[in-house]
């Protein structure tokens, strides 16, 4: 088993155990998830599918789904003046982590970023090497195309000399 699903599993039954012990309904959940942050509200559909019996074996994304639900049931990215130590320093870790996500992602973005624009200049320089050979072949082509002409022009000259069945005569 991998830590993301021992990971996951534990905090789906800690999410499980505030809804029982706050005795909340999904709606209710929801309306929370909406007033905490309205952009980053899961549906009623993924509320159900992260508290219905059993859940905790699967994985849900931890970003997506289930810190917004923990944040709206639990406000873990707000310090209150009751929160004891431990807490506090729970949500520190917690903003922590969600900083360096959030800093590892725009680093990502930037680096492909960087990469689509190299990848960009390299087909470009491709694309342009490839129509200078494209050229070169054409000149060529054209070049072996008047030789072909010139050789079919001096063919013709021989055989239409009038010293070529003389020619002939004296080789045999």
């Amino acid at each position: 088993m991998n830590n993301t699903m021992i990971d996951t599993r534990e905090v789906i039954l800690a999410l499980k155990k505030v809804k029982e012990d706050k005795n909340l309904s999904l709606d209710k959940i929801h309306e929370l998830m909406e007033e905490s942050d309205y952009t980053n509200v899961v549906s009623k559909t993924t509320l159900s599918r992260v508290f219905r019996e059993g859940s905790e074996n699967q994985t849900f994304n931890y970003e997506g789904t289930l810190r917004p639900i923990a944040n709206a049931l639990l406000d873990i990215e707000t310090y209150e003046a009751d929160d004891d130590n431990a807490t506090h320093l729970y949500k520190s870790i917690l903003k922590l982590k969600k900083d360096i996500i959030i800093e590892l992602e725009e680093k990502a973005s930037d680096e492909k970023v960087k990469y689509l624009e190299k990848l960009s200049e390299e087909t470009e320089q491709f694309q342009k090497s490839i129509a200078f050979l494209r050229e070169q072949i054409d000149l060529k082509d054209k070049r072996i195309d008047q030789l072909m002409d010139q050789n079919v022009q001096l063919i013709n000259q021989l055989l239409s000399c009038p010293y070529h069945k003389n020619c002939q005569g004296a080789n045999k």
